[in-house]
């Protein structure tokens, strides 16, 4: 076995048997390595890693991905979705009713949804996705903007606050990609509408989300979530106007993270910075710059952790500051490192590139 076969095994055995997975299909946020227990079972990253799993199981033929894949998806459908306000609630088993909706988690579980139809025509995974998706066009989608939360059971929109994910922005691109799949499969015009609105505002915006903040460690976090906006061009990334911002986009993440590194950096900042490459050369033909991008899936690796614990070996920690590693192994970081990674081997060794569908 090669190593790079070496981290793509560990890392999805962590997915499939080290607990972040619950018996009813939902995935914690994250396993807190300090205090050994899990965090909440969490909406958005159960959508997460239906893609990740489902992205897994294409990618390796065995069925314990798919497997867990349709379980994480059947407790979105059947157990996290409230019929009754036609939504996703934010996180899953608090004692108290959820007060709050996202736009960003909504989208998120969506693309779970349907990355797990593709794979097993299951209508039940299709029939939910394209119902939250015309919530999320009923519910947080105004002319002006894209309400980022809600409160529940009204869906009124919360006041906006600093922090990126509490405003609008262009990282909301990636989860409008929802809208753009959905149109793909069903052809209902007004999905298609919705995401060239958002494309639109975040063409229109983008070029004030970096840096945002004095303090480098937020910094480091909005490069996450500008990411996030990268990654929502997939789609349209052929067209010239689009291209452009993509490459001054990656540069800028990257001039950014080159000099926020030593202090904080976020396991997925390196892997997303990676994957857009990737990406923008494959959908847009753009010019890689090689030497960065080896440099970026070297480091992407820094963060698989070793251990006889079943619950931390084989997984991807979130991130670190200074030398010091941060206690959480967290599932969204290990499914963007894996896809990376097996991208760029698949760069390496001249094999076609996963379609942007499969992007996580």
């Amino acid at each position: 076995m090669s190593s790079k076969d070496a981290v793509l095994e560990g890392a999805g055995r962590w997915l499939l048997y080290s607990g972040i997975q619950e018996a009813n299909g939902g995935v914690a946020r994250y396993y807190r390595s300090d205090l050994r227990k899990n965090a909440r079972v969490s909406t958005e990253i159960t959508g997460y890693t239906v893609s990740a799993l489902v992205f897994l199981g294409e990618r390796t033929g065995q069925s314990a991905y798919f497997d867990a894949a349709f379980r994480a998806a059947r407790f979105l459908t059947r157990t996290a979705w409230d019929v009754k306000l036609q939504t996703f609630p934010f996180e899953h088993g608090i004692d108290q009713p959820a007060e709050l909706i996202y736009f960003f988690d909504s989208g998120i579980i969506v693309r779970g949804l349907l990355s797990a139809w593709r794979a097993s025509k299951e209508a039940e995974f299709f029939d939910v996705a394209a119902a939250a998706g015309r919530a999320m066009l009923a519910d947080f989608r105004t002319r002006d903007a894209i309400h980022p939360i809600l409160t529940l059971p009204d869906k009124r929109p919360s006041a906006y606050e600093p922090r990126w994910s509490a405003s609008p922005g262009c990282y909301q691109l990636k989860s409008a990609l929802a809208w753009y799949e959905l149109f793909e499969a069903c052809g209902e015009m007004e999905f298609l509408r919705a995401y060239e609105q958002t494309l639109e505002s975040a063409l229109s915006t983008e070029g004030d989300f970096l840096p945002g903040d004095t303090n480098q460690e937020k910094v480091m976090d909005r490069l996450h979530a500008y990411l996030y906006f990268l990654e929502g061009l997939a789609p349209v990334i052929g067209r010239a106007d689009c291209a452009n911002i993509f490459q001054r986009g990656l540069d800028r993440v990257a001039k950014h993270l080159r000099a926020i590194e030593p202090i904080f950096i976020r396991s997925d900042v390196y892997s997303q910075l990676l994957r857009a490459r990737l990406y923008g050369c494959g959908l847009g033909s753009l010019p890689i710059d090689v030497p960065a991008a080896t440099h970026e899936a070297s480091q992407v690796g820094t963060f698989q952790l070793e251990s006889d614990d079943l619950r931390v070996g084989g997984g991807f920690g979130f991130g670190r500051k200074g030398t010091a590693a941060l206690p959480f192994v967290n599932p969204v970081s290990t499914a963007f490192a894996i896809q990376a990674l097996a991208l760029w081997n698949d760069r390496e060794n001249d094999l076609p590139q996963a379609p942007w569908h499969a992007l996580i």
